[in-house]
């Protein structure tokens, strides 16, 4: 009975994932149209990043594929790196909230979204956990605590604590990289320090994944019994996943430091800097709340 009763859960959340995701998809274009013709417009193929990046939140959460996470910890660690490492850079990119600020009912905007940013204090808090320490503590916290055995097997047994596990993930994954991607209303300013924040984040995924690679016994009894899927044992599944983690993170981290490595050596990065801050200052947030039609 408590199996059945998950997996009506985890149905149920599959199709609300699937409802939210859409109605967010609708409210980004439809702001995102708004926009076209204004300085605040968003370009193409920053729209099309950001339905990618929701697309892959739904592989991960919503899909036939991820409910075979059950069967597998290979296609387990897809979703995690899906929701921590590879949808929530998609997403920044894609400069969402400016185009979601105009695509909401502007007078829910005006009443209930805009008032809290004109308080001191939520600007204290923001700019306290948009520091790179707290951003990297929490994500790598994250990382850890959910591959635990003990706390692994707990969340693989509740669908409740699933959803949790997995909303830490996606939580923490658009905390750690908002400092890097910077999507506005964030001051552009990549230095040194992001290069060490990229560098220092895969630590972490490296001594997770080396110690599920040369691990000779099964770490998580959840996958105690070989799976047909992949025709594999269950310590080659075990590695297979380490393997993907350590490739996936390796890989988006270089991209990701490469890219900021030829900003920082462009010798038009002043200017733009001194452009993108006048852009996308946090006034023009909050006067674009406040004059919405």
């Amino acid at each position: 009975m408590p199996h059945m009763l998950d997996s009506a859960l985890g149905s149920l959340g599959a199709v609300s994932l699937t409802a939210i995701i859409t109605l967010t998809a609708f409210l980004y274009l439809r702001g995102w149209w708004q926009l076209r013709s204004t300085p605040l417009s968003v370009s193409g193929p920053r729209a099309f990043s950001f339905l990618v990046g929701l697309s892959l939140i739904w592989v991960a959460i919503a899909s036939r594929v991820a409910a075979l996470d059950h069967e597998l910890l290979t296609v387990h660690m897809l979703k995690h790196l899906l929701l921590m490492t590879v949808a929530p850079p998609v997403i920044w990119l894609g400069d969402p909230v400016r185009a979601l600020a105009k695509g909401l009912p502007q007078r829910l905007v005006q009443r209930v979204f805009a008032p809290p940013f004109q308080l001191l204090p939520v600007h204290r808090t923001g700019s306290a956990i948009g520091q790179l320490a707290f951003c990297w503590l929490a994500a790598a916290a994250a990382l850890v605590v959910w591959h635990i055995p003990a706390v692994f097997t707990t969340a693989m047994h509740s669908s409740g604590w699933h959803f949790v596990e997995q909303s830490s993930f996606l939580a923490t994954g658009l905390l750690f990289w908002w400092p890097v991607v910077q999507p506005w209303p964030s001051v552009s300013r990549p230095d040194l320090s992001m290069i060490l924040y990229l560098f220092f984040a895969t630590l972490p995924c490296d001594i997770l994944a080396g110690f599920l690679v040369f691990c000779d016994r099964v770490v998580y009894p959840v996958y105690s019994s070989p799976s047909p899927l992949l025709g594999v044992s269950v310590l080659g599944d075990q590695q297979c996943a380490a393997a993907l983690m350590w490739t996936c993170v390796t890989v988006v981290y270089l991209v990701a430091g490469a890219v900021l490595t030829m900003r920082l050596l462009s010798p038009q990065y002043a200017y733009n800097a001194e452009l993108t801050a006048k852009l996308r200052g946090i006034p023009q947030i909050l006067e674009a709340f406040q004059h919405g039609d």
